[in-house]
Formats: C-alpha cells, sequence, structure tokens
C-alpha cells in the first residue's frame, strides 16, 4: 500500500457511520422492565414505570404549554409573565428528566417522542392559535390540576408498594413544584384594577 492509500485508510476509519445498516438492535422494548439491584420487586417496578410514564407525558406536555404561553403571552402584564412561564417551563423541563431518570433507575423505559406524549397525555390539547391571558393561566392551571391528581395518586401507591424513591419523587418535587407554580400563575386572575382608583 501506498503512502496516500495508507492516510485514506486511516482517514476513513476515523469517519463516524452515520447510516448504520443491517437489523436494528433494540436493547429494550417500551412496556418491559429489567431486573436490577434495587431492593424492589418486579412487579412493584413495572406498576411503578407505568405510572411514571403517564405522568411524564403529562408533564411533559404541561412544560410544552409553558412555552407557548412564554412565546403568545401580551398584555399589560407581558413582561413578568413572559419571565414567570419562562422559569416555570425550566423547572418543568427538571421535572421531566428527574422523572424519565426514575423511570430507568427502576429497570423501565421512558417515553421520550413528542408523538408518543401527544398520544399519551390526559392534558387537552390547546389550539395553535394565541389566547389571552386568562385563558393561558386557565390552560396551565387545568394543565397542573391533572398533574397534581395523579401524581398525588401514584404517590399514595408507590408507598403502598414499598417504593419510597418514587414516592418521593412524587411528593418533594412533582407535587410541590406544581402547586408553587398554581400559586403563582393562579394571582395573576385575581380581580384587582392596574392602577388604584382614587379617593
Amino acid at each position: 500500500m501506498t503512502r496516500k492509500e495508507t492516510a485514506a485508510t486511516l482517514t476513513d476509519r476515523a469517519r463516524p457511520v452515520t447510516i448504520q445498516e443491517g437489523k436494528e438492535l433494540q436493547l429494550q422494548p417500551y412496556g418491559t422492565v429489567t431486573r436490577l439491584p434495587i431492593a424492589l420487586d418486579v412487579s412493584v417496578c413495572a406498576a411503578s414505570v407505568e405510572n411514571l410514564n403517564q405522568l411524564l407525558a403529562d408533564t411533559m406536555t404541561l412544560r410544552d404549554l409553558y412555552k407557548k404561553h412564554h412565546w403568545q403571552v401580551s398584555g399589560p402584564t407581558f413582561y413578568q409573565l413572559h419571565l414567570l412561564f419562562d422559569k416555570h417551563f425550566d423547572e418543568q423541563s427538571e421535572l421531566v428528566d428527574a422523572i424519565a431518570e426514575r423511570i430507568q433507575s427502576l429497570g423501565g423505559v421512558s417515553i421520550a417522542m413528542a408523538h408518543d406524549v401527544a398520544e399519551m397525555t390526559l392534558i387537552p390539547r390547546p389550539p395553535r392559535g394565541r389566547d389571552d391571558v386568562p385563558m393561558q393561566i386557565s390552560r396551565l392551571s387545568h394543565a397542573h390540576e391533572i398533574v397534581l391528581k395523579e401524581a398525588r395518586t401514584m404517590a399514595r401507591q408507590a408507598a403502598e408498594m414499598g417504593d419510597d424513591g418514587t414516592n418521593d419523587l412524587l411528593v418533594s418535587q412533582v407535587i410541590r413544584t406544581s402547586e408553587r407554580q398554581v400559586w403563582f400563575v393562579g394571582e395573576h386572575l385575581v380581580d384587582t384594577p392596574l392602577i388604584a382608583p382614587e379617593r
């Protein structure tokens, strides 16, 4: 082999193979649980994984609803809500990551793609158009209520099954974050004038 051919061969080996050919290798199908040494029965892990995937779909939808409203908010409280919605989006993103990682640590497979989320979520799909602020806040509050109802039920189930890690995630992160966010956005619907009336 000439020096030029050798260099071309070495360069070719360093090139990433971006299109994999051959049989697709799926490590673990969705809906299955791999046994991990975490001192929980596989049936407990499977039940928590199923619950958490539903919660994950709804939390991802809530997160995206915050970003939609962050982009589309308008009116006299635009700046405050623009920042608040983005802050809540970031907090929901952290919850999404925590929930997905809990699913994986239980030996499950977390949903990840938008089409799967759209099929699974219990949160009603908003219109593509731009809502006024009261409707945006109403949609967010309703979405939070859905998440909170299921998180409370799932936390009780996890506690009854002895899945303390899932219970802790649901209570100390999901429920507390959602309750605080409902309070923050709900206060924007209190009927008070922007300018105090003259006395």
